[in-house]
């Protein structure tokens, strides 16, 4: 076999990976998230965002199932509007994902920056952002598996914490850990609720089977709050009153909210909002079409670019130097870490073990 064909053949190497730890940027219910630098060959370094599986949680099979679960559906979603995953890894018994380091906020952030200001976010860019969620959910619901077979992909968990904007004006879909897709991601539909009551499409809120339409109608919820700076079915109620407003409460006119909301978005979230399933936009890519046609077919309008002009007058300390980060950091107030967070960041490094001896 001559050198050019031996080259094709199919061969595998190993390789170890390492992190540094430089932040902790939130801790959610069930994870914790940090900034990370990624460590190569020759100087080589990259930021990367990790996510861990707090330690409390190890030990729940369900959830840890979950957790790998999600690191495998999003390994082959590549997509500019969805945050990629870069690798699964496990230090003992605590797993980890390393993924796209996104420097930016996300939507909740952006609408509460409005509340603070006393005004509400422009239709136009509001509208943008909704329709770059778009294509990162048509792109997602119409994945398919190495034999051609629909993945049959929801996310259901649509809701402004998990939708990022990059200081560079990009809109990205984050946290699939409670999506659902065939044959890879358990659903448990009928048995277990899970998500943000708030943003649940009322099949999801009544225990149903879900499609790409469940996320869908979240996104009519997230695109009314983000245009109206109101909740639909409230925030502070008991959950049990807010699953039961999303099934049967009536639904108000964005308009009557905001008046400054122009008619034709009005009518594109009156449409994501339908309770009835064959009313309401049928995927996300004729919602994010919609969008796209109210705000270019009379010639220019937003794009990334506007977005990050934007971006800049309300988050300037997204675009500060690195070394007046680093200042404020070590002036912030220190988050509390768990036993095993603390030595894997007084390691400085996370290094992956080789995988187990097969039996």
């Amino acid at each position: 076999m001559n050198r050019e064909a031996a080259a094709a053949q199919p061969y595998e190497f190993k390789d170890t990976y390492q992190f540094r730890f430089t932040r902790k940027i939130a801790d959610g219910g069930m994870g914790s998230i940090y900034e990370a630098h990624l460590f190569g060959s020759e100087g080589f370094e990259k930021t990367v965002t990790i996510k861990t599986i707090r330690e409390k949680f190890t030990g729940d099979r369900d959830f840890v199932d979950m957790f790998i679960g999600e690191a495998k559906l999003v390994a082959d979603l590549v997509h500019q509007n969805i945050v990629q995953i870069y690798k699964l890894g496990r230090i003992g018994n605590q797993y980890y994902i390393a993924m796209e380091f996104v420097n930016g906020i996300n939507l909740q952030e952006f609408s509460n920056r409005h509340i603070e200001l006393g005004t509400k976010v422009p239709h136009e860019l509001g509208a943008f952002i909704i329709s770059r969620v778009c294509r990162g959910l048509e792109y997602a619901h119409t994945k398919r598996d190495k034999h051609g077979a629909p993945l049959a992909v929801v996310h259901r968990d649509i809701s402004p914490k998990n939708l990022m904007i990059s200081a560079e004006g990009e809109v990205k879909i984050t946290d699939f850990g409670i999506a659902k897709a065939r044959n890879l991601m358990k659903d448990q539909e009928g048995q277990v609720l899970m998500g943000k009551a708030q943003y649940m499409s009322p099949e999801q809120a009544q225990y149903m089977p879900t499609d790409a339409r469940s996320d869908v109608f979240s996104l009519g919820v997230v695109m009314f709050e983000l245009l109206t700076g109101e909740s639909i079915f409230g925030t502070n109620e008991d959950t049990t009153v807010i699953l039961e407003n999303v099934v049967v409460k009536d639904i108000p006119r964005p308009r009557d909210v905001n008046p400054d909301i122009p008619e034709a978005l009005e009518k594109i979230i009156m449409k994501a909002l339908e309770r009835n399933l064959s009313k309401r936009y049928q995927d996300a890519g004729k919602m994010g079409y919609d969008i796209e046609y109210y705000m270019y077919h009379k010639g220019y309008g937003p794009t990334i670019v506007t977005l990050e002009k934007y971006m800049r007058q309300l988050f300037p300390h997204l675009y500060k130097a690195p070394l007046e980060k680093e200042d404020q950091q070590t002036t912030s107030r220190p988050v509390k870490v768990t036993d095993s967070e603390r030595k894997m960041a007084e390691a400085n490094t996370v290094i992956d073990p080789k995988p187990p001896a097969k039996k």
